[in-house]
């Protein structure tokens, strides 16, 4: 068997026992750090996705943090626990993904967060500002076996060329 196909087979086999020990009907707890503009966007996204509760919201900004509140509410999902602190989000234990739009220079570091606290992760662009700190990305969700998506959509687009 060429190693290639080896490989991916394995990959097949660990997402299919990841799959079976979690059911289809689980809902996916959610926390939204950094919720101003792109994080807005994800918060009406997750808000429109069937088993995706919005578990917890986090911002500095505490004027930009209830206005997302109340938009959430509005929208009648439960109101969320709320955070100014990434850190204090971190411990929560209840909470299964965390999806990350903040000011750039703060994504590797807040990545990097959730992996130590057992979370998976979405994080937008850029996900880190060298080499360096993308492969200790790799390396958290590696060591912590957690699975990391960085967002890199509207890369192609007229507007950006």
């Amino acid at each position: 068997m060429e190693r290639r196909y080896f490989l991916m087979s394995g990959a097949a086999l660990a997402s299919g026992v990841a799959a079976a020990q979690r059911s289809p009907n689980d809902t996916i707890r959610v926390a939204c750090v950094g919720v101003r503009g792109q994080g807005n966007a994800h918060i009406r996204e997750y808000l429109r996705m069937k088993n995706v509760e919005i578990a917890a919201v986090c911002d500095i900004d505490e004027k930009v943090l209830n206005q997302r509140l109340g938009d959430i509410e509005k929208a009648g999902a439960k109101r969320p626990k709320w955070y100014t602190d990434y850190r204090k989000l971190m411990e929560d234990k209840s909470i299964d993904a965390v999806s990350i739009a903040t000011p750039n220079h703060t994504h590797t570091l807040i990545a990097i967060a959730a992996c130590q606290a057992g979370k998976d992760v979405y994080v937008e662009k850029p996900c880190s500002h060298n080499i360096f700190e993308a492969r200790q990305i790799v390396k958290a969700a590696q060591k912590y076996k957690r699975v990391v998506q960085h967002g890199t959509n509207s890369r192609s687009s007229v507007a950006l060329r």
